[in-house]
């Protein structure tokens, strides 16, 4: 059976793309099969093959499980805009039942499957419901990412709160990102997040001008992140 990490994040632009690729590359390097995976993907490209996501087309590079890009990404929309709102304005409706079928298909090829989600943890679908019912509903482990930058500390407590609630899914632990290399007291916010989330951080990326996936592999290959990942590996 697949197992399932689903990649969140405090907000859009905290580096949840940089953390799934670089966790899609290690353990790709340990050996294992594995896929990256986008279910929604706003701001996109038109190409001969179609519409392309710049960070769909990442996490499908980092694997070692080849398959259609529409696998990897069934729902891809040109404008950067809330994806729910793009979707209403082509007319497609986003359920959680078929993105529930989506993820059998897509992962069933895989040991690990690394499914980044669309901005924050609530993110709607259209016309109802919300990206978290996918990881809800399959009872995906979850990692969140915290952009480290001011107003961080209430994104994240709430963003746990929210995953906790259900308990559906297992919070694996969270992962911060120097996204603001100008934060002030660092090592107080990092403190305070540790008190707020329960558990101290899996990893704490620098702030990485070229966030090459070879690079933030070995940034993120710490033996707690291991440790908590091989509970379901």
């Amino acid at each position: 059976m697949t197992h399932g990490i689903f990649i969140t994040g405090t907000d859009t632009g905290v580096g949840k793309t940089v953390v799934a690729v670089g966790l899609v590359h290690l353990l790709a390097g340990q050996g294992h099969r594995v896929v990256g995976l986008k279910p929604i993907a706003s701001g996109a490209e038109q190409t001969p093959a179609g519409l392309r996501n710049a960070d769909a087309l990442a996490l499908a590079a980092a694997g070692t499980v080849t398959q259609p890009y529409e696998l990897t990404n069934p729902h891809c929309f040109e404008p950067p805009v809330a994806p729910h709102l793009a979707a209403a304005e082509t007319g497609v409706r986003l359920a959680a039942d078929e993105l529930t079928r989506w993820y059998e298909r897509a992962s069933a090829g895989a040991d690990v499957a690394i499914v980044e989600g669309a901005g924050g943890w609530r993110v709607p679908l259209h016309p109802e419901g919300f990206l978290s019912d996918l990881p809800e509903r399959l009872g995906l482990g979850v990692i969140l990412v915290v952009g480290l930058r001011l107003g961080c500390l209430n994104h994240a407590r709430l963003t746990f709160e929210a995953i906790e609630h259900p308990g559906r899914c297992r919070f694996v632990g969270w992962i911060g990102n120097r996204v603001d290399p100008t934060l002030a007291r660092l090592e107080q916010n990092l403190a305070s997040l540790e008190r707020l989330l329960g558990q101290p951080p899996l990893a704490v990326l620098p702030h990485l001008e070229d966030p090459s996936p070879g690079v933030v592999a070995s940034l993120l290959e710490s033996p707690r992140l291991l440790q908590r990942l091989a509970t379901g590996l």
